[in-house]
Parts: C-alpha cells; structure tokens; sequence
C-alpha cells in the first residue's frame, strides 16, 4: 500500500512517501509564508523522484492540529481534493499523536508550543489524556505520574519546570519536526483498524479556537 502523508500545522512541515510501515521518502518543509504556494509542486517531485503517479497511490493523510489554522487547513483540503478524486480513503491524524509515535517509552507525553504562554499537550500510551491547550506548570501537575518520557521540538521553554516537577528524570526526546512520516504509519493503523477514512468526514484538531472566531467573540 502506498501511502502519501502531509504536514502542514506549523512553519516547519513536511511531505512523505511510505510503501505500507517503511518510509520511503520524507522531505522536511519550512515555508513561514504558507505551504499553499509550494505543496503541490513538492507533492508532485516526491512522486516523481519516487516512480510514482497519483493514481498508485493508496491512502492519503495529513497532520490535522492542533497548529496554525490556515496551515492546517492547507494540508486538509489538499489530501481530501486527491482523494476525492482518485476514489481514495484519506485520514486525518493528531499531531502531537504524531509526536507521540516516535516516543518509545509505554507512557509518553508530546508537547507543542501554543503561543500566548500556553502549549497543546497530551499523554499517549498506556495512561492517555484527552489534548489540551493549558499553561505547562498546570498541566505538569494533572497528568499521570506513569508518564516517563516526554516529547517536543525543543525543551528550552519547559526544561525550568520539568526540572523541578516529579518528572525531573523523565526522558527528554526532542522529535523531529518532519511528522509526515509518523502520520503515514499511524494513518495505516487507522485503515488495518477499519477506519473508514471518508474524506467528507476528515476536519481539523484545533483544540483551541482561531484567532478569528476568539476576535468575533470579544466583539460580540
């Protein structure tokens, strides 16, 4: 099964081929001004350099959130366009459960930079937590104490409270900030599970709402 995977959520990004569990390619993207210019056209060179064509490919999934709005629905709209057209089953996977799946320890938390003073956040594994968007020391304190290994893309805003948190010995792993290839192997569990992936239903993971709607709210 051939799968092409997207990841859109933030500035840093990414495009991946995976031939069922194995990555074939996975190209990192960094685009500030938006992915909406250049994904095509990476789409269309990843398939290229791999022998591929559109119509071999079997599955299409894309990082849905939480991350900047318009990247996300970048990313959405492109894999839900292909597979409309080819007839294809297309997943939307979380991506700090992206994260998460290149963690190794049975209990492991990911964490986003959410701005404002506030990360995304989750724990996976055997003691999951439902994702947040919250202040870090807040959360530290709820989740379970099984958590063993943390992930993200860089610790210098939380390595001060992880320190002196009951996680002080916690494994660090700083991740890769290329997911598309994580979102490939998850969204072929989806698919093995049953998972319908109906491209009507696919829909972003904000966890917290656009700066648009928070602005229309204050107004109203």
């Amino acid at each position: 099964m051939i799968i092409l995977a997207l990841d859109t959520a933030n500035d840093f990004g990414s495009v991946a081929l995976a031939y069922g569990e194995e990555t074939m390619e996975e190209v990192p993207l960094h685009a500030p001004d938006g992915f909406s210019g250049i994904l095509f056209d990476q789409i269309d060179r990843l398939l290229k350099r791999n022998a591929l064509t559109l119509p071999q490919v079997d599955l299409y999934a894309a990082g849905m959130g939480p991350g900047s709005f318009t990247g996300i629905r970048v990313g959405l709209s492109a894999v839900k366009a292909l597979a409309v057209a080819g007839g294809k089953p297309c997943y939307g996977i979380s991506n700090l459960a992206a994260m998460a799946n290149l963690g190794s320890a049975e209990t492991r938390a990911a964490i986003l930079d959410a701005r404002r003073g506030e990360i995304y956040a989750a724990v996976y594994g055997a003691h999951t937590t439902a994702e947040e968007v919250t202040d870090f020391p807040r959360w530290l304190a709820s989740i379970p104490v099984e958590t063993e290994e943390f992930l993200a893309f860089d610790f210098t805003p939380f390595e001060a409270a992880l320190s002196i948190s009951r996680f002080a010995r916690a494994t660090r792993t700083t991740a890769p900030r290329s997911l598309a290839g994580s979102i490939a192997e998850l969204s072929l569990e989806s698919f093995r599970a049953g998972s319908a992936g109906d491209p009507a239903l696919l829909d972003a993971n904000y966890v917290r709402r656009p700066d648009a709607e928070l602005l229309w709210r204050d107004r109203t």
